[in-house]
């Protein structure tokens, strides 16, 4: 632990929106050279409490000191002539320009000499084990090498206070490995690192403190090394709401879902094409699809839900027949439910209640309808169920989509499905910026849709959930998919292979027949 002085000291940090009290006299306190973690649900506290830190949002009260001086720090650019530097969780680079472009965009008039930046980016991503070409174009990059470039970004300032919000949900374990070593050698040079996750089992190895947030105000801090993962777990959700359940593996039934030599070209310049996949998806079975973003998921997830046609209608068989080529309508008439994963936009329109967003989907179930006609107290009343077992937080069905958090707009849409009984369910990233109890309340969710015959297809990014909740497990990269083992036949260590596109294409067989 490091024994330095205070570098940022929160006071009684208050911050009201309308409806919602989302820093109540919160309390933090971060030393020079000390990685310090910030838990809590989804609507804690946590981004309103890091955008205050960063100049995005002016708290209503309280007090900031930096290094021993009182500060109120206006805006970004202010925070960075501070030290601040902030690494948000989704990435804002633009594809056609090179890193050196980007960094400079983000940098606006203190980025200098192009020549000179690009010179200082090979210098400094080198020294912190993060080698960076800055002439590439960031569409040439993986999810990890653009992350690299955001963190890049902020070392090429004079960095003293480093954020990172969520930053290994997209990463392969090898990078996580790579970024904690270079996040100890930033901390042993006396920057702190302000570090936002759901991974407990993170925290526990890096982190020298932890901050813990729960309904916007302080409910505890610890030393993580002296903690587990479940006692954090329990600081951050009280003690009434489940947090670590453990799910039996078990062997499908009859194939639902069966995919076979689906090869398509992208239309996206930056897009991936597929190649030759081959899947089956039993009922009564979840297979998970582990991989780093950007590696093909987006498009098989277009082909499997209808999205995307395919010119080889055989390639996707459900037990009807051949559905390659039907629309996503036709193919949630044939028993399929779908979990996007993007929330705002595809997952849920905007600007429409949480009522209205029910019925996008729900109307081909019957629940919501009535020989064609709106059944709106049918609707009322399945936007209500959605909301209360799912526990979403939010004052009622007509409140809009925009106005939930992340978090509780995932519960929101993956209970409009799953509460449909599908035969088969499709979903991308299904706990995607959930905090933990309501991650345990949707793995719940999806374990007894399997036990009720569904057959279950997550595509993620987090290894942990698909170890937590597959039946059976692959990996895809660069289109291609991995074997696909039974989950306790593979390891932690072999995903992450297969997630570098290290696997053994001789044994390149997915069925299970």
């Amino acid at each position: 632990m490091p024994n330095q002085p205070p570098r940022l000291v929160m006071k009684s940090i208050t911050k009201q929106y309308p409806g919602c009290l989302a820093n109540d006299a919160v309390d933090l306190e971060i030393a020079g050279g000390e990685i310090h973690a910030l838990l809590g649900e989804n609507g804690a506290g946590k981004s309103t409490l890091m955008k205050i830190i960063y100049g995005v949002v002016k708290p209503d009260s309280g007090e900031v000191y930096w290094e021993g001086e009182r500060v109120q720090i206006k805006d970004p650019a202010h925070a960075r002539r501070l030290g601040v530097g902030m690494v948000f969780q989704h990435f804002s680079l633009f594809e056609t320009l090179t890193i050196t472009e980007n960094i400079a965009l983000a940098l606006g008039d203190e980025a200098g000499d192009l020549k000179a930046l690009a010179d200082k980016i090979r210098t400094v991503s080198e020294r912190y084990g993060m080698a960076l070409n800055p002439d590439r174009h960031v569409h040439s990059l993986s999810v990890g090498e653009r992350q690299r470039v955001e963190i890049v970004r902020c070392l090429v300032q004079d960095i003293k206070l480093l954020i990172l919000d969520e930053p290994t949900s997209v990463l392969t374990p090898q990078e996580v490995d790579t970024l904690f070593i270079t996040l100890r050698r930033l901390a042993e040079e006396g920057c702190s690192i302000l570090f936002i996750s759901h991974k407990l089992n993170e925290v526990k190895a890096l982190c020298h403190h932890a901050t813990i947030l729960r309904g916007g105000r302080l409910s505890g801090d610890c030393i993580p090394a002296q903690e587990s993962p479940a006692s954090m777990a329990r600081m951050m959700v009280g003690d009434e709401t489940p947090i670590t359940m453990d799910y039996e593996k078990v062997l499908g039934s009859d194939v639902f879902l069966q995919v076979r030599g689906l090869t398509r070209i992208s239309e996206d310049p930056f897009g991936v094409d597929l190649k030759g996949i081959d899947l089956d998806v039993h009922a009564g079975e979840i297979v998970g699809i582990a991989g780093v973003a950007g590696n093909g998921q987006e498009e098989l997830l277009a082909a499997l839900s209808g999205e995307d046609t395919v010119e080889n209608h055989d390639a996707i068989h459900f037990p009807c027949g051949p559905v390659g080529h039907l629309c996503p309508e036709k193919r949630r008439r044939k028993g399929l439910a779908f979990v996007p994963e993007e929330r705002l936009g595809r997952g849920a329109v905007p600007d429409m209640s949480l009522k209205e967003n029910a019925l996008l989907t729900g109307f081909l179930t019957g629940l919501v309808s009535k020989r064609g006609m709106i059944d709106h107290q049918g609707t009322e009343s399945f936007a209500q169920k959605i909301i209360n077992q799912f526990k979403v937080k939010t004052p009622g069905s007509e409140t809009h989509a925009k106005s939930l958090s992340g978090g509780n707009l995932q519960k929101f849409i993956i209970g409009r499905e799953i509460m449909q009984k599908p035969q088969l369910l499709i979903a991308a990233h299904p706990t995607w910026g959930v905090d933990i109890g309501a991650a345990t309340a949707i793995h719940q969710a999806l374990i007894e849709l399997r036990n009720q015959g569904a057959a279950i297809l997550v595509v993620s990014e987090d290894i942990d959930e698909l170890f937590l909740i597959s039946d059976r497990l692959c990996a895809i990269c660069d289109g291609e998919l991995s074997p696909l083992k039974p989950t306790p036949e593979t390891s932690l260590e072999e995903v992450g292979q297969w997630m570098t596109g290290v696997f053994d294409t001789a044994t390149h067989a997915n069925s299970t027949s």
